[in-house]
């Protein structure tokens, strides 16, 4: 209750959500790289019960909660945020050269409409700089990099592009999402047709290769693809044996908020994209048969959000805006929330819940592809 006066009063002084974001960011990542502080919080906060404990990607989830890209744009703060109870942090937009994004301002709250619109344009200190940071990890903590174009470079040349960024990043990460969705970078939603993404993962992969690495490979989608297009991306995936999608991105139809929106065009987030993000779920479930690990973010409110991800074929479940609304302390509730449902389902774990509302089963989804 703290938290949403605060936040209600923030919104009544106008203050920049940008610098509000700035300003959480700073004081949690200060704390995040303490480490008395980090162990204190994470002691308050951090996930407990061994049924949200998820084995995805080779590696070992405490929750299957997690924070998307676009919360902790540089790797400033993921000390702090998985001290709060997220599972994961993926970190960035990452770009392989700096960049400022997009002028300001470029995030609007809509409150009313648990929503937020964004034009921020990957704004970022570059791949190297991120990879610095990243590297001095906490144990245990487990870190995704999200990688994009950088603006500059013409889409002709993305793929180099991209292959510069995972040079620098790969080493220092545990898996890569490849972002090819985002609606404020032009010309980047074309890469999630089948040709220039098949080129894109096969260089990303050789880079990978070149470099003697074995990091997990995943992308990330849009919700604005039909469901053709969806299905393409799905064939592709277990062609390639990709080891995951990431699903969704924000999205430039606006028609869920209507009048309330008053602000530039941009991406937008939070409650009125749950509905799409669910089915393209489902969809791609549908298409991939549990055979490529689904990470799930669009809308996510609640345990009863994230529990219906799961059992819908998210193996993994990524929030941004409900937690921006929902405060520090609302990884911990959800965390806690999700547990209570899976013992009340009959489940031992999350895990064992992945696809358990679909029509089939097909391979378990907690099995890394490939």
């Amino acid at each position: 209750m703290l938290y949403r006066a605060l936040l209600a009063a923030l919104i009544r002084l106008r203050l920049d959500p940008e610098r509000a974001h700035g300003l959480a960011a700073a004081a949690l990542g200060a704390l995040g790289r303490l480490p008395p502080t980090r162990r204190a919080l994470g002691a308050l906060l951090a996930p407990r019960d061994p049924a949200l404990v998820v084995e995805a990607l080779g590696l070992r989830f405490p929750s299957p909660l997690g924070v998307a890209a676009g919360v902790d744009k540089d790797g400033r703060w993921f000390g702090g945020l998985t001290a709060l109870g997220f599972g994961f942090v993926e970190v960035g937009t990452l770009t392989a050269q700096g960049q400022p994004g997009n002028p300001r301002p470029r995030i609007a709250r809509l409150p009313r409409e648990r929503a937020l619109l964004n034009s921020m344009g990957f704004p970022n200190r570059g791949a190297e700089a991120a990879a610095r940071l990243l590297r001095e990890r906490p144990p245990g903590v487990v870190l995704g990099a999200n990688v994009g174009k950088t603006r500059a470079v013409p889409i002709k040349d993305a793929a180099a592009d991209y292959r510069a960024a995972v040079r620098s990043l790969a080493p220092a990460c545990d898996y890569l999402a490849l972002n090819v969705s985002s609606p404020n970078t032009p010309g980047l939603a074309g890469m999630q047709a089948a040709a220039p993404l098949r080129e894109l993962v096969r260089g990303v992969r050789a880079e990978l290769t070149a470099g003697g690495l074995k990091v997990p490979l995943l992308v990330k989608l849009g919700p604005d693809l039909d469901d053709e297009e969806l299905d393409a991306v799905g064939d592709l995936a277990l062609e390639l044996e990709l080891d995951g999608i990431v699903a969704v991105n924000t999205t430039r139809r606006h028609e869920a908020v209507g009048a309330a929106l008053a602000a530039p065009p941009g991406g937008l987030s939070g409650a009125p994209l749950a509905p799409r993000a669910v089915h393209v779920l489902e969809r791609l479930c549908a298409r991939t048969r549990g055979r490529t690990i689904l990470i799930s973010v669009g809308g996510i409110q609640s345990a009863e959000d994230v529990w219906a991800r799961i059992r819908a074929g998210a193996t993994l479940v990524q929030a941004y805006t409900g937690f921006v609304y929902g405060g520090p302390l609302w990884p911990r509730r959800v965390n806690r929330g999700l547990a209570r449902l899976a013992h009340e389902d009959g489940f031992a774990s999350v895990g064992e819940a992945v696809g358990s509302a679909g029509p089939t089963r097909g391979p378990s989804a907690a099995t890394p592809a490939g």
